[in-house]
């Protein structure tokens, strides 16, 4: 038997559907293999994928027509242009909105997790320095929120922040961890049972105990939360913490974003030899990377995106509302460099031609 070839995927005969019926995309990030990844429908059958790489992709952010994207040592911040998108070059009439490139923060090694627009801009969770961060030009990042048992700012991870959830009002409200320790990395002792759920306005933990806590979201509902150990998707009372599970997945669960009734999880699998996560409820039923659609009303699966080959974990999950058919530029290629717009047109830049060009000699 031929293998599948490199980043093949199967898919539920709905997904296309669904996401026509949603009129969304998708975007995930896996670190693993340096991509960002958006999924669309082609049609009401057949699924596309479209892969830019980028340097240890984590955290996505989408805000009025931005999309951030943390890296291993950048923020890069994309703007969409639906105009420039129609006359794309190498693939002209194909998108209806294209993400290019306009700012890049330098931050350096920060292990950047979670980022998010929120009323203070563009926070980010700086689980190396163990606290949450807003960024502008002047340093490599600026200390917003740190929990109450973390004495000073240090390289350290010492509780792996990880997650963050932005109120309705566009504060930072919640914010997760594997641990609660104030040393370099204490928080692997007790990893699995470990973890913290905390409110950032009084800076106290409302939740512990928690088997490896990722992605909280607030929805309309209330709050969302994701407990990788167990593959569990949860709702939970932030008056004590307790929570209620909503459905359990066969994977690592880590990524997670909603449109209307349709919850969309990303799950991972474990790497064989982890001695982390080796020990983990779910590491036995961990077998499968892709993304996994739940229907709140019934809690119920109701589609999946799976590879087959390459990707075996990802980050986070970003659904594209009103893209159909969206597209992200890269550094790589420098295509972004082409292009130039301004508050009335856009333009791609024509290439020269050799007679035109000016011969340079030293």
């Amino acid at each position: 038997m031929t293998p599948p070839p490199p980043f093949s995927y199967t898919y539920s005969p709905n997904m296309p559907e669904l996401l026509l019926g949603l009129k969304c995309s998708v975007a995930i990030s896996t670190y693993q293999t340096g991509k960002v990844v958006l999924f669309s429908a082609k049609d009401e059958n057949q699924l596309i994928q479209l892969p830019r790489n980028f340097d240890k992709p984590m955290g996505l952010a989408l805000e009025n027509g931005k999309l951030a994207i943390a890296t291993r040592d950048e923020l890069i911040i994309t703007t969409n242009a639906p105009g420039m998108a129609r006359n794309y070059p190498a693939n002209p009439n194909t998108y209806d909105s294209l993400f290019i490139p306009r700012v890049t923060y330098h931050t350096g090694t920060l292990d950047l997790h979670d980022i998010t627009y929120s009323n203070k801009g563009l926070v980010g969770v700086n689980t190396l320095f163990s606290c949450l961060s807003t960024f502008d030009s002047d340093f490599s990042f600026k200390n917003f929120w740190k929990p109450h048992f973390i004495t000073e700012l240090k390289p350290e991870d010492r509780c792996h922040l990880n997650g963050l959830a932005i109120d309705k009002e566009g504060n930072p409200k919640y914010v997760t961890a594997l641990g609660h320790g104030d040393q370099g990395r204490e928080w692997k002792d007790k990893m699995l049972e470990g973890g913290i759920l905390m409110d950032v306005e009084s800076n106290s933990i409302i939740g512990d105990k928690l088997p490896v806590p990722h992605s909280p979201r607030i929805y309309n509902d209330g709050l969302w939360m994701l407990l990788s150990a167990t593959g569990e998707v949860v709702k939970v009372n932030v008056a004590d913490g307790k929570y209620d599970v909503v459905t359990k997945l066969n994977g690592f669960v880590r990524g997670m974003d909603r449109i209307g009734d349709y919850l969309f999880v990303a799950t991972s699998k474990l790497r064989p030899n982890s001695s982390l996560f080796k020990e983990a409820p779910v590491a036995k039923n961990s077998v499968v990377c892709g993304i996994s659609v739940i229907y709140i009303p019934t809690g119920q699966p109701c589609g999946h995106i799976l590879y087959q080959t390459s990707v075996e974990e990802l980050f986070d999950l970003k659904i594209l509302p009103g893209m159909m058919r969206p597209n992200v530029l890269n550094h790589a290629k420098q295509m972004h460099k082409s292009s130039v717009i301004t508050e009335q047109e856009v333009f791609w830049a024509q290439p020269e031609k050799e007679e035109n060009k000016e011969s340079v000699t030293s």
